[in-house]
């Protein structure tokens, strides 16, 4: 995600706690926080592919199976 779509929702969020939003500026608004949220997922995703969870009695598990699909 781009610094200026970042910059967008900032401005968007502060002008909604002050004057409020038009119909369009919520509709953009909710589709640039989609984009954020999806851009950080896919950023954590190779993180979540190798990650072990080691229990307290020496047992380890992979959070995320290799083979699972991408969502």
């Amino acid at each position: 995600m781009t610094q200026d779509k970042i910059e967008q929702i900032n401005a968007l969020a502060r002008k909604a706690k002050t004057e409020g939003l038009t119909e369009d500026e919520k509709a953009l608004q909710q589709q640039l926080r989609a984009e954020y949220i999806a851009a950080y997922r896919r950023s954590l995703e190779e993180t979540l592919r190798n990650t072990t969870i080691v229990y307290p009695d020496g047992t380890r598990k992979k959070l995320r199976p290799k083979n699972e699909a991408k969502e």
